[in-house]
């Protein structure tokens, strides 16, 4: 048995199903080790940046990680981008990156890259450094990146290891730590806090997400009668139809919310560590009365000082609060319904059923036309503010956007992940044109890997976000970073990779294509024109 063969054996016995990857001739001895197995599989892309990306999604959607398979230098390289989205949103994958041989190192081999180049990009990157160790090193690297705070682990296992036989040294299984408990001075001081509020507010975070909390949130906040708005990262870790989710807090926060959150008198703050993206280069005032559950030390007191900090796990921290405060009533409801109003106004205003239609229009169409149980995938860009704000999420595993790294081009390659997770549930990638254009290769693998992806993209012909600011701030002539003149058709570009495409312009059309995508076997894009004048999100809702 090979040592490549090792390696995918480790994999299968830590749940790993799934390889998402470019093989080149350094990675094809774990490539032979998959070929002909029906216990893990081998999606190809055609960008080592979709690998990564495609990786996420899967994890996303699942809480579990995927591998990817990169070859050496520009393969790792290119990975990077994902490797970076997915430690900013605390995502576990196992990257396994084909290294330069040691003999070689430092000889100009081909591909050859410093192993540190990656430190500040993934959780751990570890070298194996013997083969003897090889199997321990996958291992420690899936218990790593499984830990919370979870993350990607980046493995770098010289060529000339994976296609040699040789003794490894066995391993117990690498255990995984418990969650951390919250202590209990710091927890009765935090319920006593929250106890004595009279007009409290929950912020929740993407840490919810990853400790599979969100049934303990929406008790919690059940019990306690608070409304709750989520990070942009943590959008869905309460369904969005619930009486008590009151919106997200992101580039598109309405003044409706921030003033909500400035006058209350208490905020439980779980899961999230209060970027720059969620406060608005904290902009965003909060009261003194801050309880802060956080994983990272670090996150207490970076952007606001807590008046309780508790290094924890957000499940056990909100079961341990249900518990220690009595039911409340904090009349939540009432303005969760006038924060969701004072962003449907707004909305209301856009929205005329005449083509080409604003982007929230084109949005609500889709949503009229999913199924609740849908995996949304959406990718970044000024149209992923009118996602956040205005596109119900489903639940925490159902939708799934890039954080604070906010990479471009995740979109697709998210959706694919998600759907080798899940073959038999609907997933809808929702892009710009912009943002599909930096993977739109992947279609072809989505064609090639059977993906039955639905992608609806929505095309203005312009970076418009981009082009905004340039007017706004710059005094630069408006659409100056628009391409109306060589426009993109991406229904003949998608059907030249063998995905069926259909145009859609009014709400009727595009919830019949949609509908139709999704029920169809194999992968299909919708595009959508939409108004290329419309407001952006990130003014429009936030009234600047």
């Amino acid at each position: 048995m090979t040592l490549g063969s090792i390696v995918i054996d480790h994999l299968v016995e830590n749940g790993i199903d799934t390889v998402f990857g470019i093989p080149g001739k350094q990675t094809l001895p774990l490539n032979e080790a998959i070929d002909g197995r029906d216990d893990i599989r081998f999606v190809m892309a055609r960008h080592e940046t979709a690998v990564s990306h495609q990786a996420w999604g899967y994890a996303e959607t699942t809480g579990e990680p995927a591998a990817t398979v990169v070859v050496p230098g520009p393969g790792d390289m290119n990975a990077m981008n994902g490797l970076k989205n997915a430690l900013n949103d605390n995502t576990p994958l196992i990257h396994i990156a084909v290294e330069t041989d040691p003999e070689v190192r430092g000889r100009d081999g081909i591909h050859e890259t410093p192993p540190e180049t990656y430190d500040t990009v993934v959780k751990a990157n570890r070298v194996v450094k013997n083969p003897e160790g090889l199997a321990a090193e996958v291992e420690r690297a899936v218990a790593t990146a499984t830990t919370a705070p979870k993350g990607p682990v980046r493995l770098g296992i010289p060529k000339s290891f994976l296609p040699a036989s040789g003794p490894v040294a066995n391993i117990a299984d690498v255990a995984t730590p418990d969650p951390v408990s919250p202590s209990v001075e710091a927890l009765s001081e935090a319920a006593t806090l929250l106890e004595a509020a009279d007009a409290p507010v929950i912020i929740a975070g993407g840490g919810v997400r990853s400790a599979d909390a969100s049934d303990e949130l929406v008790a919690f906040a059940e019990q306690y009668d608070a409304p709750v708005l989520t990070s942009y990262k943590g959008k869905g870790v309460i369904p969005e139809t619930h009486p008590l989710s009151a919106g997200v807090l992101c580039g598109g926060t309405t003044p409706e919310m921030a003033e909500y959150v400035a006058g209350s008198d208490a905020a439980l703050a779980v899961g999230t560590d209060f970027d720059e993206l969620v406060t608005r280069g904290r902009s965003l005032d909060v009261p003194e009365t801050l309880v802060h559950v956080t994983l990272d030390p670090d996150d207490l007191g970076t952007n606001y000082d807590p008046a309780v900090g508790l290094v924890a796990d957000a499940r056990l921290t909100l079961a341990a609060l249900t518990a220690e405060i009595p039911d409340s009533d904090h009349r939540a409801e009432t303005v969760t319904d006038r924060l969701r109003d004072a962003v449907q106004r707004r909305v209301d205003e856009l929205v005329d059923g005449e083509p080409p239609l604003t982007s929230p229009g084109a949005l609500q169409a889709v949503r009229d036309a999913l199924p609740e149980n849908t995996i949304v995938t959406a990718d970044a860009g000024g149209f992923r503010i009118w996602t956040l704000a205005t596109f119900p999420a489903m639940g925490p595993r159902s939708y799934v956007n890039p954080g604070s790294w906010a990479t471009m081009g995740t979109g697709l390659p998210s959706a694919m992940g998600a759907q080798a997770a899940h073959p038999d549930k609907d997933v809808v990638a929702l892009t710009g044109d912009g943002g599909l254009m930096m993977c739109i290769h992947e279609l072809h693998t989505a064609a090639s890997e059977g993906l039955p992806v639905t992608v609806v993209v929505f095309r203005n012909d312009d970076y418009a976000i981009i082009s905004e600011g340039a007017e706004r701030h710059h005094g630069m002539a408006p659409n100056s970073y628009a391409w109306p003149e060589q426009a993109v058709e991406f229904t003949a570009l998608a059907e030249s990779m063998g995905v069926s495409a259909t145009h859609a312009e009014t709400p009727a059309e595009i919830r019949d294509a949609v509908a139709a995508a999704t029920d169809a076997d194999e992968p299909r894009l919708v595009e959508v024109r939409t108004d290329p004048t419309e407001p952006q999100a990130s003014s429009y809702l936030t009234g600047e």
